[in-house]
């Protein structure tokens, strides 16, 4: 199913939402969120898409491969170990929803506008991945 041919409404409402956080978030931090969630979710036309835009952007093959095991990897800063960890609470979000060691990590590293872009961002390719997943997008074979 196309979404954006069938809803055409409600897609260019995402467009909206993704248009915003692509203003107001680093680049570089915005495709690690939008990879970690999608590998998270099993998305796999998203991590293709995210891999190869950040790829484009000067995004480090080395970085990008780590982003599956970020906890362990050395190559990402204080905002960057901060933004992933909220992803990974926010895209899973168990009964507990986002730990206080979590929280505490974002507040020390981002400001308060900050935090809530980037929880925009967390929730825009969370919608992204659950639009991909169900109507069955998957990456182009010849790209």
């Amino acid at each position: 199913m196309n979404v954006a041919e069938v809803a055409p409404e409600g897609y260019r409402a995402m467009l909206g939402l993704e248009r915003y956080v692509r203003q107001n978030v680093d680049g570089t931090v915005l495709e690690l969120v939008k990879l970690r969630a999608s590998i998270i979710n099993g998305c796999s036309f998203c991590v293709d898409m995210h891999s190869r835009d950040a790829l484009a952007a000067g995004e480090s093959s080395r970085r990008l491969f780590a982003v599956g095991a970020w906890r362990e990897a050395p190559f990402f800063d204080e905002r960057e170990r901060a933004a992933l960890a909220l992803t990974d609470e926010a895209t899973r979000l168990g009964p507990d929803g986002v730990t206080d060691e979590t929280w505490a990590l974002v507040t020390k590293s981002w400001s308060e506008k900050e935090a809530a872009d980037l929880i925009l961002a967390i929730v825009t390719i969370n919608a992204w991945n659950r639009i991909a997943i169900p109507s069955r997008l998957s990456p182009p074979i010849d790209a």
